[in-house]
């Protein structure tokens, strides 16, 4: 119905099917934070699908051989699935994902 009325924007920005887990809505900045599978996109609330930010954050390779190794689905487990988006300061966003089950931590400078 949302599509039909022209009431929103779909965001085309991913045709990976990158399973989208975390959203962060940064009001002050008119930008929307996504956390997904190995990405995170920052997108302009305004219009999703202009200037689109990606960055690529996959799980180390030895640690989605061990998710492997261990019995788990190499797509649906052993990657880095974004859950964590939290506001650290003014200028930083901290980030955490599940790092193919060696969780891994960090900042992002929205800058």
């Amino acid at each position: 119905d949302l599509l039909l009325s022209n009431s929103c924007i779909p965001f085309l920005g991913s045709t990976e099917g990158l399973d989208f887990r975390t959203l962060l809505l940064d009001e002050e900045r008119g930008r929307l934070l996504i956390g997904a599978k190995d990405h995170i996109f920052l997108l302009n609330l305004v219009d999703l699908n202009k200037n689109v930010k990606k960055i690529y954050w996959p799980a180390a390779k030895e640690k989605v051989e061990l998710c492997k190794l261990a019995g788990k689905d190499a797509h649906a487990e052993c990657a880095n699935f974004i859950r964590v988006l939290q506001p650290y300061n003014r200028t930083h966003v901290y980030v955490c994902g599940t790092g193919a089950f060696h969780p891994l931590c960090g900042y992002i400078e929205l800058g």
